[in-house]
């Protein structure tokens, strides 16, 4: 079982396993990209990104989206997390207020304090973001914008309907809301694809789509795209960092043109779409064969299992009993706003192979009947 650190599985652990990062295909990439003897890949770079890789992953996007992507509508970030906090300097002040999904993920919410951001959690249900919710609350709040993650969300793995986003987008016109979509797992079905994503919108609607190679290649590349209309990217350029970095990523945006234009970025999501295919189905027999007093909705995607123990149970304070038993994860009040979910528990199948991840239900098993026993 690779990628066990110290015989602990640790389902908070989400990215891809080492055997599934694409070192032969990056290498063949990065040989094609300096073979080009352009030498301006080292050199600063054009605010929005490279004309040419812009163009390179918008012909991959409208592939993979099923939907046009131009070039002129994409930004290059230094993935999603750099992106969301150039969002945040840009469009808010501290002090504001803004919406997330109730629950959300959780390093986003560590992004928005660092930012003085006040946090308004809206509930969810199986079709995504509730628009009843959503409408009360902007009768008592004037949010800087909703942060939103539409496709196999980050913890419960919802996916929000079709008719939900055209009517995301349809209050998004009617309040001038922003809405910054985190699209990162928009790709990562297994097999039934989402709806387009909220990126569809941007030509009536004010959003920001977010995407990433984290998810989809590798998270070392720290390269992933801002997807919105001309006035809101331009609002984002005027940034210091963006123009005192010259862009951002240049190097890894040539390598990445290179992966795409060889084809070797659709290949190699093939194979983690197979792969987490069956992780996510292993990890779910697991559970339902060893916890059958938990409760979770079998995801379509993503990385995630979101799991509901019995109303006795805390998942925080179960967790010391789970690392002892050699199993570890994210307990589900770390997605709240309001310290919510107390029972909740993500589980990521991304990390580890098929027997790690039986190994890791069969722990948290024990864990659980070892905390029942002490709590009577």
């Amino acid at each position: 079982m690779t990628d066990t650190p110290h015989d602990l599985v640790d389902f908070g652990n989400g990215q891809p396993s080492s055997s599934l990062l694409p070192l032969d295909a990056i290498r063949t990439a990065a040989d094609h990209c300096l073979s080009r003897g352009d030498a301006a890949l080292l050199q600063y770079g054009d605010d929005q990104g490279d004309v040419d890789f812009r163009e390179s992953l918008a012909r991959f996007l409208t592939h993979r989206y099923a939907t046009p992507v131009s070039a002129a509508h994409l930004m290059i970030s230094a993935g999603v997390s750099q992106a969301l906090d150039l969002v945040c300097t840009r469009f808010t002040r501290p002090g504001d207020t803004i919406f997330v999904e109730e629950p959300t993920y959780f390093l986003a919410l560590e992004v928005f304090r660092d930012h003085g951001l006040q946090v308004v959690g809206i509930p969810i249900d199986h079709d995504g973001i509730r628009l009843d919710a959503l409408q009360d609350a902007l009768t008592r709040h004037c949010p800087a914008l909703l942060y939103t993650i539409p496709s196999f969300q980050n913890p419960s793995g919802t996916t929000m309907s079709a008719a939900r986003r055209e009517q995301l987008a349809a209050v998004s016109r009617a309040h001038d809301l922003l809405i910054v979509a985190d699209e990162v797992y928009q790709l990562l079905d297994f097999g039934t694809a989402p709806p387009p994503p909220l990126a569809a919108y941007i030509r009536d609607a004010r959003v920001l789509s977010l995407g990433s190679f984290s998810k989809i290649c590798a998270p070392g590349l720290r390269l992933g795209w801002i997807q919105g209309a001309a006035p809101l990217l331009d609002h984002l350029m005027q940034s210091g960092v963006v123009h005192s970095g010259g862009g951002l990523n240049p190097f890894a945006s040539g390598v990445v043109r290179s992966l795409l234009d060889l084809g070797l970025a659709d290949a190699g999501l093939d194979v983690l779409l197979r792969v987490y295919a069956e992780r996510s189905a292993v990890l779910c027999r697991a559970l339902r064969d060893a916890l059958p007093m938990a409760t979770f909705v079998e995801p379509r995607g993503g990385y995630f299992v979101w799991v509901q123990l019995p109303s006795t149970i805390s998942a925080s304070r179960l967790l010391p009993t789970a690392v002892a038993e050699g199993v570890s994860y994210r307990a589900g009040a770390l997605f709240s706003s309001v310290n919510g979910f107390a029972r909740s528990l993500r589980l990521s199948f991304a990390h580890y192979d098929e027997a790690a991840l039986v190994l890791g239900v069969q722990r948290l098993a024990r864990a659980i009947a070892r905390y029942s026993t002490n709590a009577e």
